[in-house]
């Protein structure tokens, strides 16, 4: 009998380690298949967006929760971390030196907005300090929802408003570029794609993320696992050790795909219903960051030299790739618009933790006088 209980104890574990696996695999197909849809109506991160998706589905509709598995989101934000860090190059540095201090005052002038910003959505009740303040940073969107959770903000309102303000922006951009600075489309001068290949790209991605990881927790920075990376794949590329090599494209798709995942499984209708309820507020205080980040372009644009539509495609506050494609198409200062988007990446994800920090602890002063 004995014999017997065990054998039945041994199947219902496969049985159970059998549904989880089934479970996982359905839920990562629809990931894919709706990152491919959202890829096809050309939405920015398809991925992240796709794997947010399945898994807000899976949490709603599912039996039981169900979580990703610690490496795995673990990995993920290595990948992004060494993704964001590519982005830094010689070319970049030269563009900020030439103009560090106005560039670096719109930087620190945009931090200043997105925490007003973030103020002003905390009127809603329920929303943290911490949380409003990294709904609304203006800035490395998929780095701040990478770090939301680890800094004790909802990840859940943080991911939706986040990417909310990206799809706005993206929506609007071209329009506004070509109605108010007067851009001609299809006037920038096509770019090649000289990298050395994938396989050189994977081992940039991984050697990047396990030196960052390890030096990152070894030094206690914050949210070690991606600015760890982003720090490592910077150094990488400014050195020359990366000969050029990037993150490769089904890499960092798989990367997002587990952090929308991971994001998308907490959510619950509870969760989602104060999303909701926020909204209204939420999109009045974007609209006004992104005419004000409008004006800082302008006077950067005013202070540097650069054009009208320079100055705005630089401080647009979020969707950076989108941002890049558009200042190509339209023939504009592609690299002093990656420039002051890149300081300003930088600048918000390191300055997120000491943020973060800066507003429990005045809350809690708060609530304790």
């Amino acid at each position: 009998m004995v014999a017997d209980d065990r054998c039945g104890d041994g199947g219902r574990v496969r049985n159970r380690r059998g549904a989880r696996l089934l479970d996982a695999a359905v839920v990562v197909a629809v990931a894919i298949g709706l990152s491919a849809l959202v890829g096809l109506a050309g939405l920015p991160s398809p991925a992240l967006f796709g794997g947010l998706l399945a898994g807000l589905l899976r949490a709603l509709v599912g039996r039981g929760p169900a979580r990703v598995p610690e490496p795995a989101g673990t990995a993920g934000q290595a990948v992004i971390g060494v993704a964001m860090g590519a982005l830094v190059d010689l070319g970049t540095l030269r563009a900020v030196a030439a103009n560090w201090l106005p560039v670096l005052l719109t930087t620190v002038a945009t931090l200043a907005l997105s925490l007003v910003a973030g103020a002003l959505l905390r009127l809603h009740r329920g929303i943290s300090p911490v949380t409003g303040a990294f709904a609304m940073i203006a800035g490395g969107a998929s780095g701040i929802v990478v770090m939301a959770r680890e800094l004790d903000a909802d990840e859940r309102m943080v991911a939706v408003l986040q990417y909310l303000r990206v799809l706005l922006i993206v929506l609007l951009m071209p329009v506004a570029a070509t109605a108010v600075y007067g851009a001609t489309p299809g006037s920038g001068a096509p770019t090649g794609d000289d990298g050395p290949g994938w396989p050189a790209g994977l081992l940039f991605t991984v050697g990047c993320s396990v030196v960052g990881l390890a030096v990152g927790r070894l030094v206690r920075m914050p949210v070690a696992a991606l600015l760890g990376p982003l720090v490592a794949g910077a150094v990488a590329d400014l050195t020359g050790l990366s000969g050029g090599a990037e993150v490769p494209g089904p890499v960092e798709s798989a990367a997002f795909l587990v952090i929308g995942l991971q994001v998308g499984v907490s959510f619950t209708r509870d969760s989602l219903r104060t999303i909701g309820r926020a909204l209204p507020l939420a999109l009045t205080i974007m609209a006004a960051l992104v005419l004000a980040c409008a004006g800082l372009g302008a006077v950067l644009a005013g202070i540097t030299g650069a054009s009208a539509l320079d100055g705005y495609l630089a401080t647009t506050p979020g969707g950076l790739y989108a941002v890049l494609a558009t200042a190509r198409d339209a023939g504009a200062d592609t690299t002093f618009v990656l420039s002051v988007q890149v300081l300003r990446l930088f600048v918000m994800l390191f300055s997120a933790p000491l943020v973060a920090r800066w507003l429990r602890r005045s809350s809690s002063g708060g609530a304790g006088t």
